[in-house]
């Protein structure tokens, strides 16, 4: 279910304000991912600060904070439905403005939160409360930037652009691999433990200030503008279908020849009272295949690079240090081929580049764990091949934006592409962690991660296959639905 989706409003000829839509989309992306990173380096922190009563295990302490983790996400799909709804109706804009201050509040909360030794068991629920609201917030985020981004974009761009979206992911990731180094290279680890986690969390205050500037001077989008001028135009017109019917009287001949479409009673068809509104079954089934087409991204992503470092202290005995290390390398790789991916989609396609990553991941998830399992392979090489599987995953991450743009119309685009992410995201990544490490703990294999990144990609192997290649469709704004739908687009 896949056709050319963008834009049949006016596209922007000024390069000023599509930078600024990239530099405000961008930044919230940011902040997301430095904070659910963050959250990932100190998983081993967080949970001996609120996780670990008197007699609880260490182990039992972690499963707990990546169940806490994994509640985040699964609150992402409820955040994209609920933001998605407010952005196709009342702008993009408004409601990033929103989402950035909630974001921003949630995690500046964190770190001043009372420990277990402190409060007893209420410090896992108010922690996992500001979780809860920071997955809410997320899930409107991704919608909401790369509608942004892709809208504000040149015609044949749109990769380009939706890839700033995964780069600043990596940003995010990174920033939060680098403080977490800093902290632990200048603190003891009784500070670390004692207060030191605190100050990451402490940091997203003035970023989250900075994104709310940014935010407050951006346009709408060209294309929300367009759909907006054609609701208004059609109000009118649909108005007076609806009085005629309760009037029992035809329609004027002139108003009736300019309706698209009426059925047998003189009512304007529902599709011209709301332009370019799909049915919500078709949408639906879009979004499911979308979700599809990324979980290999989702879940590949998270297993290399946010739960790695756990994994590779509590499974491989690494120290915080050097899995912090691996992990800035594989994010350092990430981020090396977000942006040329983007821009060899617009190039040759959304599916070729994403094919190649997913089946990547797929071969050499496990020889790519081996290396690092093995103690007799150098570190230069271990470096290698953290890099080379962050790398991989940015083959997925680069077009990934643009092409679940491309599946929706304006009208339901915010909501439509944020459920997919959300909804992949939330069962794949939300629960990466958790499912890793209860796997490993029941069955005593440590190529679990490896594995959960290969089946996932090789089922995204399988949807991306029915992709329609869509980065040629500049100019038409629809969704294919059915046979009617399809018709009406070509």
């Amino acid at each position: 279910m896949d056709a050319p989706a963008h834009d049949s409003g006016p596209r922007t000829d000024r390069p000023e304000r599509s930078r600024r839509a990239l530099v405000a989309g961008s930044v919230g992306n940011f902040i997301e991912w430095y904070e659910f990173g963050v959250y990932g380096y100190f998983a081993t922190v967080i949970a001996a600060r609120f996780f670990t009563p008197e007699g609880g295990s260490e182990a039992e302490a972690l499963v707990r904070t990546y169940a806490s983790f994994a509640l985040a996400f699964f609150f992402r799909p409820v955040g994209a439905a609920l933001f998605g709804r407010l952005g196709d109706r009342v702008g993009r804009r408004p409601v990033l403005i929103l989402v950035v201050v909630l974001m921003t509040a949630a995690t500046t909360l964190i770190g001043v939160l009372p420990t277990y030794a402190t409060v007893g068991a209420l410090a896992p629920w108010l922690l996992t409360l500001l979780r809860v609201v920071q997955g809410l917030s997320a899930g409107g985020e991704f919608g909401g930037a790369v509608s942004v981004m892709t809208e504000f974009a040149p015609p044949g761009r749109r990769g380009l652009y939706g890839s700033w979206q995964s780069f600043t992911v990596a940003l995010g990731l990174l920033g939060g691999a680098g403080a977490a180094a800093l902290l632990a290279t200048l603190l003891t680890g009784a500070q670390l433990n004692s207060w030191g986690w605190r100050l990451p969390f402490l940091l997203t205050l003035p970023m989250g200030l900075g994104a709310l500037w940014l935010r407050l001077r951006l346009d709408e989008t060209p294309s929300f503008q367009a759909l907006q001028a054609q609701q208004a135009l059609q109000a009118p017109q649909a108005l007076q279908a609806l009085q005629a019917l309760q009037s029992r009287r035809p329609l004027p001949a002139d108003e009736a020849d300019e309706a698209d479409e009426t059925d047998e009673t003189g009512i304007v068809g529902l599709e011209n009272q709301r332009p370019e509104r799909p049915p919500a079954r078709e949408v639906a089934k879009a979004i499911v295949l979308g979700a599809g087409r990324v979980m290999g991204w989702a879940a590949a992503g998270y297993t290399f690079l946010v739960v790695l470092p756990s994994y590779l202290q509590s499974s491989l005995n690494a120290t915080f240090q050097q899995a912090l290390v691996a992990t800035v390398l594989a994010n350092l790789g990430f981020a090396a081929t977000i942006i040329p991916a983007g821009l060899l989609s617009d190039r040759i396609g959304r599916r070729p580049v994403m094919l190649t990553g997913a089946l990547l991941v797929t071969v050499l998830a496990v020889p790519l764990l081996n290396l690092l399992q093995d103690g007799g392979t150098s570190t230069a090489l271990k470096g290698v091949a953290v890099f080379v599987a962050g790398a991989i995953v940015g083959l997925m991450a680069g077009p990934g934006p643009a092409m679940l743009s491309e599946m929706f119309p304006t009208s339901v685009r915010y909501t439509g592409l944020g459920l997919a992410y959300a909804l992949s995201n939330a069962v794949f990544s939300g629960c990466a962690g958790l499912i890793i490490t209860k796997t490993i703990e029941r069955t005593g294999s440590v190529d679990i991660p490896a594995y959960y990144a290969a089946a996932t990609c090789a089922v995204s192997v399988l949807a991306l296959l029915t992709l329609r290649e869509t980065r040629t469709g500049v100019g038409n704004d629809h969704v294919q639905v059915g046979k009617k739908q399809a018709e009406k687009g070509s």
